[in-house]
């Protein structure tokens, strides 16, 4: 079910966008304090803070706000140490920031709409038929959905991590050629950084995922069952997170062609970082 995901935000943003955005105008409260703040300072050395997330207020206007609030689920789990900083570390997260992170990840607004809208699309499609159809037929698949993204978020962002001593943010490499920023985001779905600063295999996201999907077998009645059906799962969900990571690479770029706020790391000798912040 979480492999419709990419589609059910857009096809969500779309029919938003399309409204008018008259519930985006009115202004949402402000998110909850952002997780680099929460970081702990490293023991061995002394680390540097991400710069602060933009807030509701920063957006302005109907599309604007749906695209930022997509923009905040994207700068959530991502790290960039300044690269004009030779030997520049980011601070760890903590017990308590790797477990804010997996519950913000799965009550994020845009998260819940995609959910809604993936069961609605399984129930006119009939997924899991035991689930029936009607009012409790789509609160099922609901719960179900929500369920399967809760799970998943504690697995990667929370367990696992703790367990590696893993930090499970994706670390923008924002400089370089296209070639080389793409490959470093496809390259996230195997190697990994250790709180340490140092490289490790991604179990996060392997261990993580396969935990999700097996799981998912006890609220997804109706899954096909067998090593073969889990294991398309399992490479269809980490398909969509390398997506993710590919976004979270080019989300600066991004940023600025829809004129959205974004915080960043630049060089401030550089000439544009002034124009990042709107």
């Amino acid at each position: 079910m979480r492999i419709r995901n990419l589609r059910a935000i857009a096809g969500v943003a779309l029919v938003t966008a399309a409204w008018g955005g008259t519930i985006w105008a009115q202004g949402l409260p402000p998110s909850p304090t952002a997780l680099p703040q929460e970081t702990q300072p490293s023991a061995a050395a002394a680390c540097e803070q991400p710069a602060p997330m933009v807030s509701w207020e920063d957006y302005h206007g109907p599309l604007q706000k749906v695209v930022g609030a997509f923009g905040r689920r994207l700068e959530r789990k991502t790290a960039h140490a300044p690269h004009y900083k030779p030997g520049a570390v980011l601070c760890v997260l903590s017990l308590r920031d790797k477990f804010l992170l997996s519950v913000r990840e799965t009550f994020d607004p845009v998260t819940l709409l995609g959910i809604g809208y993936d069961a609605g699309i399984s129930q006119a499609e009939n997924g899991d038929p035991s689930y029936g159809q009607g009012a409790e037929g789509y609160g099922r698949r609901f719960g179900a959905g929500l369920g399967g993204e809760a799970s998943s978020q504690f697995f990667k962002d929370f367990l696992y991590p703790t367990i590696f001593s893993q930090d499970p943010r994706y670390y923008r490499l924002g400089h370089g050629s296209t070639r080389k920023r793409f490959l470093h985001a496809l390259e996230h779905s195997v190697v990994a950084r250790r709180e340490n600063g140092t490289q490790m295999f991604n179990f996060t996201e392997w261990l993580g995922t396969t935990s999700a999907v097996v799981l998912s077998n006890t609220y997804h009645p109706d899954n096909k069952r067998g090593m073969g059906a889990a294991a398309t799962r399992v490479g269809y969900n980490v398909a969509e997170d390398i997506g993710f990571d590919v976004l979270r690479e080019f989300w600066p770029e991004i940023a600025r062609k829809f004129r959205l706020p974004f915080r960043g790391q630049d060089d401030p000798r550089s000439p544009q970082n002034g124009s990042e912040e709107k």
